[in-house]
């Protein structure tokens, strides 16, 4: 049976018990009280008339006319006052001696009236008693009755009182008991309740939800979540910046140290666009402007009085699901890896070089100028030994120059400091001005340098003419050193859409594919050629060039020569 429907007959049962008892004790009460009144209004009523004429008999006497009128006034009374059985008998008969009495007064008469009186007394106070006693008998009736209800009101009451409390409270405290062990890890427990349909019903769910809790745990996917949560607190540990999109752009994930960079709550963004959050944040729209085309200029950001400088990468997320074979974009995610230290200590070797080369140049330049002095005939002859002596102090002191010049050049590069002076310049001009800077240097390889124009008259080229030059120097210095004896390096000038492109081609041995992304890092140096430089002046040129808006690359495969060619906007 429910605890509802014990609940509600226990209850309800009681309740009409109690309405029963109420009206059982109003019925009686109302009874006693009629019975009250009969005994009141009829049997005392005649005893007091009979008592009343009694006292007119007496008096009738001494005045006549008075007490005869009292005794046929209270005779009147009692002929309306008949209740008892033999009393309206006694009434008449009194009614009939009274008047033979006022016909002719004899001390007969007066007794039978009195004999009359003293009847209808007898009668009354036998009718007094008998009501009495039926008076007592409801009186019984109703003590019975009402004690018998009260009593069974009081044992259902006591039945509830200690039954009810019992049997809610024992499958709650079990229940209790059954979530607690859940709670840690006990997904065996199970609850048993005895009774009522509701907590039998309670016990199956709970039970179920049990049985659900012990298969869970004993699956895989509680060890995937737990494999989640540690690869989220591993994520959130890092010291480098993470954000997660997903395919729509929203933030699904986001580490303390994003949050800590782009200042904003975890609460605030998770679930929203990149795009509603960059509204109102300057790093995260500094990001998204670059989430398709990653800049590789690291991301100057300060915090804590502190500039900081952040490394973007940009890392799509592709899966493929059970059962396929094809990948699916789910989204990507934006890695900020923190650089300042490499900076630091980048901007501290950038000065250090730039001081360095700066200091050595005035020295080497002197020792170039004295060099020169000594083969000046005016200071003496010199033999066949000096002069090779002081051609090879020359060439070393040269080379010396062009290596703290592509030093100092690699300082304003990394500093950032490179100085343009961005004009319309002439392809030809530039060409030319370079070719006459490497001439000697072809000329001791027997190499001819071969230009070609496919352009137009008036077609000019936006650039810093020096800085051009000095890339087309680069360039031209390295097609001669690995170009081989008697052979010819071409330079093409063409325009291709809104650029020029220039390009010089050699035809030495090549480059290998593999080393065409790392061609312009500096102090790079294909592996297995001597080589005398530093390994800056392509890094340099590709710098110089970038800066101009303009673009480089590299052409080559082994055996095969090279072409080394850039692009800068037309004017």
């Amino acid at each position: 049976m429910k605890l509802k429907t014990k609940l509600t007959l226990g209850v309800g049962l009681l309740f009409l018990l109690i309405v029963l008892l109420s009206v059982i004790g109003s019925v009686y009460i109302n009874k006693l009280k009629s019975d009250t009144e009969k005994i009141l209004t009829a049997n005392y009523n005649s005893l007091e008339f009979s008592k009343n004429m009694l006292l007119a008999l007496d008096n009738i006497d001494t005045d006549s006319a008075v007490a005869v009128k009292d005794f046929q006034k209270n005779n009147k009374q009692q002929e309306k006052n008949l209740t008892e059985f033999g009393e309206r008998e006694a009434t008449q008969n009194l009614n009939l001696h009274f008047n033979s009495y006022l016909k002719g007064a004899t001390r007969e008469k007066e007794k039978l009236i009195r004999e009359d009186l003293a009847k209808i007394m007898s009668l009354n106070m036998k009718g007094i008693e008998r009501k009495s006693d039926i008076a007592i008998i409801t009186a019984e009736n109703a003590t019975f009755w009402i004690v018998s209800l009260g009593t069974v009101c009081f044992l259902i009451a006591f039945t509830l009182l200690f039954n009810l409390p019992q049997t809610i409270a024992e499958p709650i405290n079990q229940l209790t008991f059954s979530i607690r062990q859940i709670a840690n890890k006990n997904y065996s427990e199970r609850v048993h309740f005895k009774g009522s349909e509701e907590f039998n019903s309670l016990a199956e769910s709970f039970n179920v939800m049990a049985e659900k809790l012990q298969e869970y745990e004993s699956s895989s996917l509680s060890r995937q979540l737990m494999e989640k949560k540690r690869i989220e607190t591993l994520v959130n540990n890092m010291h480098d910046a993470v954000i997660g999109l997903d395919e729509n752009h929203y933030i699904y994930m986001i580490n303390d140290e994003a949050l800590k960079i782009t200042n904003l709550h975890k609460e605030e963004i998770i679930g929203k666009t990149a795009h509603e959050v960059a509204v109102n944040n300057d790093l995260m729209r500094e990001l998204l402007k670059n989430i398709d085309h990653p800049v590789k200029d690291p991301i100057k950001i300060v915090r804590d009085n502190k500039e900081n400088y952040f490394e973007q990468d940009i890392i799509p997320i592709n899966i493929a699901k059970t059962g396929e074979k094809e990948k699916k974009y789910i989204g990507k995610v934006i890695l900020l890896r923190n650089i300042t230290p490499f900076k630091e200590l980048d901007f501290a070797k950038t000065n250090f070089i730039a001081t360095i080369s700066h200091e050595l140049k005035t020295p080497i330049s002197a020792i170039k100028m004295g060099v020169q002095l000594l083969g000046n005939q005016k200071f003496g002859e010199l033999n066949d030994q000096q002069k090779e002596l002081l051609k090879s102090i020359n060439e070393d002191g040269q080379r010396l120059l062009d290596i703290t010049g592509e030093l100092l050049n690699l300082s304003q590069v990394e500093s950032g400091n490179i100085r343009l002076t961005v004009d319309k310049c002439s392809p030809a001009d530039i060409v030319q001005t370079a070719m006459k800077n490497v001439e000697k240097l072809a000329e001791q390889k027997n190499i001819t340098i071969a230009a070609e124009y496919h352009l137009e008259e008036n077609d000019l080229v936006t650039a810093d003419f020096d800085k051009t030059v000095w890339v087309m120097n680069n360039f031209l210095t390295n097609a001669v050193k690995h170009s081989f004896q008697d052979e010819v390096i071409r330079i093409s000038v063409e325009k291709k859409d809104s650029f020029i492109q220039f390009s010089i081609t050699d035809t030495g041995s090549g480059i290998d594919e593999k080393y065409h992304r790392q061609i312009f890092d500096r102090y790079f140096q294909v592996p297995g050629e001597h080589q005398n430089g530093t390994g800056l002046g392509l890094a340099i040129s590709k710098n110089f060039i970038e800066k101009q808006n303009g673009e480089i690359g590299v052409r080559s495969s082994l055996n095969h020569g090279s072409t080394f060619y850039f692009r800068l906007p037309v004017a």
